[in-house]
């Protein structure tokens, strides 16, 4: 199976057909054919599949500075996956804050009325196990 990728090579990109063979890769580039030998493996970066499981942080943080209105949960307090935790207003407006995964509020590190910056952890959420899954 042939696949496409464009890739970055001293700063110039380039479209390359790469097709697999074993533990041997043939990247055409420019019309021009290379031999790749990956030592110990043939496996390359996969594409995530639509629709596939990954596992979900439970931990909740804001992408930009704003101030918390208000906090919809309380600590050990179970919440499920996409549920409004919390109410953050940044540029003038306010926005729902939700839940990215089932579970049970394990801290809350901030309060109402508190100014807060990008990426930093507001709300811990430990995700409920799910029978079947294994802990990475």
């Amino acid at each position: 199976m042939t696949e496409s990728r464009k890739v970055i090579v001293d700063g110039v990109e380039f479209e390359v057909e790469l097709e697999n063979e074993g533990d041997t890769w043939t990247a055409v580039v420019e019309g021009r054919s290379f031999e790749i030998k990956i030592p110990g493996g043939s496996s390359a970066p996969k594409k995530k599949r639509p629709g596939s499981r990954s596992k979900k942080s439970g931990v909740v943080s804001a992408n930009m500075p704003g101030k918390v209105v208000t906090i919809e949960v309380s600590q050990a307090e179970e919440v499920i996956e996409g549920q409004v935790i919390l109410i953050l207003e940044a540029m003038k407006m306010q926005n729902e804050i939700q839940a990215p995964v089932s579970g049970i509020i394990k801290s809350i590190n901030c309060e109402e009325g508190q100014s807060i910056e990008a990426n930093i952890p507001l709300v811990v959420i430990e995700p409920h196990t799910v029978e079947g899954e294994k802990d990475e």
